[in-house]
């Protein structure tokens, strides 16, 4: 039994990763830390440096959780690349961040969350950034 969940070095990933955390500690699972980079992107904002691994690791190691961290590269589609890792290690949960976009952000752009949300064929926790 595992817990994955997508990290971005944004307040939206650290609200994801705190919960993820959270619930790898009440299910006694393993956690897994995914933070993909487009292949062939120089500056990715979404990529997190060492520094940005190395604490979010010592957070769960903190609440006692053995995380591992998987750093793929994925060419065209995230939500593609989460899918096929949540599924080739049979993860029970995937953990996800929110952000608010309009609507017609969503339709022009997409969101991976969305199609994570309908496409995942195992349960997925989306979680919105703390706003307080």
């Amino acid at each position: 039994m595992s817990i994955l969940v997508g990290y971005v070095p944004t307040p939206v990933g650290e609200a994801a990763m705190a919960a993820a955390i959270q619930e790898a500690t009440l299910r006694d699972v393993e956690l897994l830390i995914v933070n993909s980079q487009r292949e062939g992107v120089l500056a990715d904002p979404s990529a997190a440096s060492d520094s940005d691994i190395e604490r979010v690791t010592d957070a769960a190691q903190d609440a006692g959780v053995n995380a591992t961290v998987l750093r793929p590269t994925h060419r065209d589609d995230l939500t593609d690349a989460i899918l096929d890792l949540a599924q080739e290690h049979e993860v029970d949960l995937i953990v996800i961040g929110l952000r608010r976009r309009t609507q017609v952000g969503k339709f022009i752009m997409g969101s991976h969350a969305q199609r994570i949300l309908l496409q995942a064929d195992r349960p997925v926790l989306a979680v919105k950034e703390d706003s307080a």
